[in-house]
């Protein structure tokens, strides 16, 4: 059975391990070594992603959460708050995202062992750089993954607090190349790279466009003294929309504003990267992730809450492959921020309906 006492204290063994974003190895490693102490088939893939494999019957299902964490995310000190309630001491985040959904994953997986009886085969996936751009989930081995429907923990909330609605998530990384001259002696000779640079960032899609859309400018950094013309300037910006039409119209608008300011600016170098960094999507009725997971939901008395979520997951990577994934609650909230809490009875509930979801259908 779940057992609170074993999955508080195995968050709280989580939380002591930092792992920023690129700075997995050591948690990596502990949650391999717990999973592999269960008597799962376990190894890491070669982006880094800790994948297992629990045998079972009927149709495999794919339990997934990341490893990383935001920061300030180093030397976590969890307080509680009253009895159900964590808290990191206010100097870092938390860390409820994502350690909470690896502690309940790993506290079904004991349930499941402990209790026997039947489950459905249950392959893990524990992500590397979910939060900087769903980095181990677009690298990973998926030759090792069977299952076709996944739970992916990684929501705020109870577990019936459903990412219902995923944006197009498009990124775009713009190098503009100048000339480097003296500011003062000569600086017709130049052709600086951050005014330039300006002109691009004033035509990109910013702030809130419209209710299902928006852009973002997030990094702009160029040139290295006060008296000289710039030669190079870097813009990393962003761009998402519920629907797949509005994201792809913004990118040909944007690929427009730069063949503009190429033309005005010939003596200077352009190079853009942008693309589709992950797919969005909508639960829809008779989506396979619907099907198996609200009627278990309602069985154990809560109502599904899909709704629209304007960041990406793991899952919209996974569905991009083929698997339907569905973003379920495990009680965080004001995660990526040092007020980040943990209500212990809603990880509790979101361990108990993943462990139902594992053994529906189990023949």
């Amino acid at each position: 059975m779940i057992t609170r006492e074993r999955i508080v204290q195995s968050f709280l063994d989580l939380v002591a391990i930092d792992s920023p974003s690129g700075d997995e190895d050591a948690i990596a490693a502990e949650l391999e070594h717990r999973l592999r102490r269960l008597g799962l088939q376990v190894a890491q893939d070669p982006a880094g992603n800790v994948l297992a494999r629990l045998e079972g019957t009927g149709d495999a299902v794919l339990l997934s959460a990341h490893m990383d964490t935001v920061e300030p995310g180093r030397g976590i000190k969890p307080r509680w708050d009253g009895p159900d309630i964590i808290r990191s001491d206010g100097t870092t985040i938390l860390g409820a995202d994502d350690k909470a959904g690896c502690a309940v994953i790993l506290e079904v997986l004991h349930s499941l062992i402990e209790d026997g009886g039947p489950h459905r085969p249950i392959e893990v996936a524990l992500s590397r750089g979910e939060e900087v751009g769903l980095v181990g989930a677009v690298k990973m081995d998926y030759s090792r993954i069977t299952a076709r429907v996944a739970l992916v923990i990684d929501s705020g909330g109870p577990p019936s607090s459903i990412q219902g609605q995923a944006p197009y998530h498009y990124t775009c990384d713009i190098e503009v190349h100048g000339r480097s001259a003296h500011a003062g002696l000569e600086p017709e000779k130049g052709i600086p790279a951050i005014t330039i640079a300006a002109e691009i960032v004033a035509g990109l899609p910013q702030g809130r466009l419209d209710p299902e859309t928006t852009g973002n400018v997030g990094v702009i950094r160029g040139g290295l003294v006060r008296n000289a013309v710039p030669d190079h300037c870097l813009i990393q910006a962003e761009f998402r929309s519920m629907v797949e039409e509005k994201a792809e119209t913004l990118a040909r608008g944007v690929h427009r504003h730069l063949e503009a300011v190429r033309q005005r600016y010939s003596g200077a170098r352009i190079e853009a990267r942008l693309g589709l960094a992950y797919p969005g999507y909508r639960l829809e009725p008779g989506d396979p992730a619907v099907e198996l997971l609200y009627p278990v939901l309602r069985s154990l008395g809560f109502e599904p809450n899909p709704h629209p979520v304007g960041g990406g997951t793991d899952g919209n990577v996974f569905r991009g492959r083929g698997i339907s994934a569905v973003v379920i609650g495990r009680g965080g909230y004001d995660q990526h921020t040092r007020d980040e809490y943990l209500v212990i009875p809603e990880m509790l509930d979101c361990a108990r309906v993943v462990e139902a979801v594992a053994r529906s259908g189990a023949g």
